[in-house]
């Protein structure tokens, strides 16, 4: 039974994947971000550890407390738990655009650091990072997530280069729109950090509310979490486990039409699907 670390699972996408890894009989261990969603997966049978991605001490100190419990027993990690800060770039402060990083991209590395001693150890295991299609391409009005998934990619990439030759494999998940709370969380980060009564955007900015705060799904082709599961297995049980995995049309309609158009032509492709999205 192989041990597998699944990060961000109090709900959406991490949840799911935890679940559907322990009915499938891996050993799961979850982690949440609060202390009551903790207790809540433990409940529900999870194994369930403490982790706050922004937190450089709560990253070490889920390190530590994971290898007391495994050993050098880790087989993979999923790093899923992140959030999206929406505003234009001109609008986000640094210490924004620093929480942002803190959370997606530096606790990211900082326990994927810790955690690649023990896999080269045993010289095996999975490295999965759960990424975006905005880390293929940009969208107005999401700079600072463009930019952690951006970082996320060339992270992996490296990575997986830097292991070549050991049995430790890398891949990334790239997901279009997936059910989640990934929207209200981002309205509550807008609300928190940006200014939109003294911005140049702020009309548009009607848009961008108007969107995050819609109930349901906001795009025709948003599938549920367990289509980022089944990539997860493929990258967790193939012998051959791929770099990169496309979820959801969009991102595959997106990463073809950026290795085919021109730059000028993808921008326009692009601000025209934009301009709709903040109109909806």
């Amino acid at each position: 039974m192989e041990t597998v670390l699944v990060t961000g699972c109090s709900s959406g996408i991490g949840y799911h994947v935890a679940k559907g890894l322990k009915q499938r009989g891996y050993n799961v261990y979850a982690t949440a971000r609060k202390e009551e969603d903790v207790k809540r997966l433990i409940s529900e049978g999870f194994k369930c550890l403490q982790l706050d991605y922004a937190d450089s001490e709560s990253v070490q100190d889920l390190a530590n407390e994971l290898m007391l419990l495994v050993g050098t027993n880790l087989y993979a990690v999923f790093h899923n738990g992140a959030y999206g800060q929406p505003g234009a770039v001109e609008d986000l402060t640094r210490e924004t655009l620093e929480k942002q990083f803190a959370a997606n991209v530096f606790g990211w590395m900082e326990l994927n650091n810790r955690l690649i001693v023990l896999m080269r150890h045993n010289n095996r295991g999975r490295i999965i990072f759960n990424s975006s299609v905005l880390g293929l391409v940009s969208l107005p009005f999401r700079g600072a997530y463009n930019a952690s998934k951006y970082a996320i990619e060339g992270f992996a990439d490296t990575l997986r280069l830097e292991l070549s030759g050991t049995n430790v494999k890398v891949s990334l998940i790239e997901p279009g729109p997936i059910e989640s709370r990934f929207r209200a969380n981002a309205l509550q980060a807008f609300k928190d950090n940006v200014n939109m009564g003294d911005s140049v955007h702020r009309d548009r900015y009607q848009g961008t509310l108007k969107r995050l705060a819609k109930q349901g799904n906001v795009d025709p082709y948003t599938l549920k979490p367990e289509a980022v599961l089944e990539k997860v297995i493929h990258a967790l049980e193939s012998n051959r486990p791929k770099a990169h995995y496309y979820v959801t049309i969009p991102t595959y309609v997106m990463g073809y039409l950026k290795r085919l158009l021109p730059t000028r032509w993808m921008d326009r492709f692009i601000l025209k699907v934009a301009g709709q999205d903040l109109q909806d």
